[in-house]
């Protein structure tokens, strides 16, 4: 029961935003950051990239707060072939005020479930989320 539990609400317009997201023809890597907006216990859009890195992304990530990472990647193959993974990123770093991680933590199956993502990730800091560490996690997909 608990896991059908949703803390926050779903912004309509990141939903929008992530159904177009989750659909996009381009071919480069792309992502929207999200973030909860405590007082009104709302997830929300806060940041979108487009032709981007995934270094560029985590260097614009806050590195005490939790957030959201939608990230639509170029993954080429150890056998040639290409793929475009969109994968849910969850960063929770330490020292974060367990309410707050606990309103992340309790909201995130909610957002996956209704997002469609297949490939989900949890990191403890904005430092471990680099282009190796998402090769290595995607390596583990066929």
């Amino acid at each position: 029961m608990a896991s059908n539990l949703a803390i926050c609400e779903i912004d309509p317009d990141l939903m929008n935003k992530l159904s177009k997201f989750r659909f996009r023809k381009e071919k480069n890597d792309a992502a929207i950051v999200m973030k909860i907006v405590a007082d009104k216990q709302l997830i929300v859009a806060d940041e979108e990239y487009n032709e981007t890195s995934v270094e560029e992304v985590a260097a614009e990530l806050p590195e005490h707060l939790p957030r959201y990472v939608a990230y639509s990647y170029v993954f080429k193959r150890e056998d040639g072939r290409v793929t475009y993974p969109l994968c849910f990123i969850f960063i929770s770093p330490s020292g974060v005020k367990p309410e707050l991680h606990m309103m992340y933590a309790g909201s995130q199956n909610e957002l996956v479930n209704k997002g469609g993502f297949s490939k989900v990730f949890k990191l403890r800091s904005v430092e471990e989320f680099t282009e190796e560490w998402l090769i290595s996690e995607l390596k583990f997909f066929k």
